[in-house]
């Protein structure tokens, strides 16, 4: 029972000191505090036991009935219950007035104040669940359209300007299939605190789902987004731990300013997205700002994939190998090759492997296209080998897609079983970027694939993140340098002292050096001077078809 349920028309009406006694007993029983005061005087009239014995409910009352009575405002806030916070005890209550005659005759105002406490964490939960991502802690899709509408709308209102960046994970992906998805939680929660715990970015940063996330850089903090944009470039340049072990994941990044390319919440965030897409077409592990030319190139990406799609569901057959060959640094035999796809689309045209094999393995369709080429190389290679050229071997990247396959060491061994080449005449090459992540499960996967005979090449050397000890304990056969420290070696004594270091490092361990992106003279003959194995790159010949290779590199044609 609330306190207006024992009033009989706002008066309590004085019967003599039992009418008190009873009016006492009933008050005294209610689960709330009551306090009743004189409207003129403020005086305390009466408080029920809860009140008198719980100090904060006691104060509490009296701060609200003050409050009241110092503004004139006791009309306005009957019937409007009030929620106050006490701060000493963190409990909530509920306060209502209401007005009558106490039994004295005396106009009186009555206030209760009942501990709403559960009521608020209840609603502090729901508010929680409905606005806060489950896993990461970070706020959701939903709260990031609230919050942006609002920031946008003040950018607008103040004209000044913020930012919404789009982050999507590289390669995620192969951190759920590789270790499980236990795991790729785990990485989640660490890279969503250490966004949360860039300075400025706390509260303002969302899960949308997935490995996507969201940063609000609102209007006083747009003046440093470059320093924002520059430490979440930082926190994805270091190492993250899982089971132990470190792991590298990058990410890519969209960038887009309200109000300047929109003001719509929807749309602001898609052309973040649309940016952010951009920066994984163009590599990964980098960021673009959205821009119309940005935009434009998103549409053709759509309509690569489309056609992609049909391609690889119909057979795969746009789809070519291309070969370039590998020599020997002191002889300039050609010795191997380096087999490298290349799509020749009925819709689009030709497309080198850069324009296409990023979106590839994005939507997991590069395992096919990359089996396609392993077979047709290793058909090639058995048609060489079986004319002439037994000794002649071929080079075949895997991508980190079919490496985290389950099966892909059956399914290589598939593959080598159906051409019928020999496997010592195959060269399986694995990035670095690989390499370097559980080196558990690639010791595993490696050691597989060599039982089956083929040689283990590591691809990109130098662009990641490997210390030479990794290289140590793998088992590898060939090392190839890329060719980012090629461009300039004639000039760069950094460089020359890379490649001498590997060469040095390669005796030892008993691998074998191969160069990429070797394009004059000069660079040649300082990498033999230097003591490399093996050249590749457009001084000896660029990627060309088979029959072509053959005629360049193989005394002719050999045919089918």
């Amino acid at each position: 029972m609330g306190l207006q349920g024992i009033t009989d028309s706002g008066t309590i009406i004085y019967k003599g000191k039992s009418s008190y006694e009873v009016v006492q007993k009933i008050l005294d029983n209610i689960d709330s505090g009551i306090v009743v005061c004189a409207t003129d005087s403020g005086e305390v009239l009466f408080e029920n036991r809860i009140a008198a014995r719980v100090p904060e409910i006691h104060r509490t009352i009296m701060d609200c009935i003050h409050n009241a009575l110092e503004n004139g405002d006791v009309q306005g806030r009957i019937g409007t219950p009030m929620e106050r916070y006490n701060t000493e005890s963190g409990l909530w209550f509920e306060v209502k007035f209401t007005q009558l005659v106490w039994i004295s005759g005396i106009n009186a105002i009555a206030a209760s104040a009942a501990d709403i406490t559960q009521k608020k964490k209840n609603q502090q939960k729901i508010e929680y669940q409905a606005h806060n991502d489950f896993l990461t802690g970070l706020y959701n899709r939903m709260k990031c359209e609230v919050d942006l509408r609002k920031a946008i709308k003040d950018s607008v209102q103040n004209g000044n300007k913020g930012a919404v960046l789009f982050i999507d994970l590289d390669d995620f992906k192969h951190i759920n299939d590789g270790l499980g998805h236990q795991y790729g939680d785990i990485l989640l929660q660490q890279i969503a605190a250490g966004i949360a715990g860039i300075p400025g970015l706390r509260g303002h940063c969302y899960r949308m789902g997935g490995d996507e996330f969201v940063i609000i850089v609102e209007p006083e903090l747009f003046g440093d987004l470059d320093k924002v944009i520059n430490n979440i470039t930082l926190l994805f340049n270091k190492q993250w731990y899982l089971m132990e072990t470190e792991y590298f994941c990058t990410m890519s990044m969209g960038i887009a300013f309200f109000p300047d390319n929109s003001v719509d919440v929807h749309e602001i965030t898609r052309m973040a997205d649309v940016a952010m897409y951009a920066a994984k077409r163009s590599g990964k592990n980098r960021y673009v700002y959205y821009s119309s030319e940005v935009e434009s190139a998103t549409s053709q990406r759509l309509d690569i994939e489309n056609s992609m799609r049909q391609a690889v569901s119909t057979g795969i057959d746009e789809f070519v190998v291309f070969y370039q060959p590998v020599v020997n640094a002191d002889t300039q035999q050609c010795t191997s090759c380096e087999a490298l796809v290349r799509w020749d689309s009925k819709a689009l045209g030709f497309m080198g492997p850069g324009e296409f094999i990023p979106l590839a393995e994005y939507l997991g369709l590069i395992t096919s296209i990359g089996d396609y080429v392993l077979e047709e190389a290793c058909r090639r290679c058995k048609l060489w080998n079986d004319n002439g050229h037994p000794d002649f071997y071929v080079n075949v990247n895997l991508s980190v897609v079919q490496l985290l396959q389950k099966d892909v060491v059956e399914n290589i061994k598939k593959i080598l079983e159906k051409t019928g080449v020999n496997p010592k005449n195959v060269v399986l090459e694995i990035t670095e970027s690989f390499a370097i992540n559980d080196m558990h499960r690639v010791m595993e996967i490696i050691t597989g694939l060599k039982k089956l005979g083929p040689r283990i090449a590591l691809d990109d050397f130098g662009t990641g993140y490997s210390s030479l000890n990794y290289i140590k304990q793998l088992p590898l056969d060939i090392i190839k340098v890329d060719k980012t420290f090629i461009d300039d070696i004639v000039e760069d004594d950094y460089a020359q002292a890379f490649v001498k270091l590997i060469v040095d490092l390669s005796k030892t361990i008993g691998t074998k050096i191969v160069v990429e992106g070797v394009e004059h003279k000069e660079q040649y003959d300082l990498l033999k001077r230097l003591g490399v194995d093996y050249i590749q790159g457009y001084y000896f010949g660029k990627p060309v078809p088979a029959k072509v290779f053959e005629e360049n590199n193989l005394e002719g044609r050999l045919g089918e």
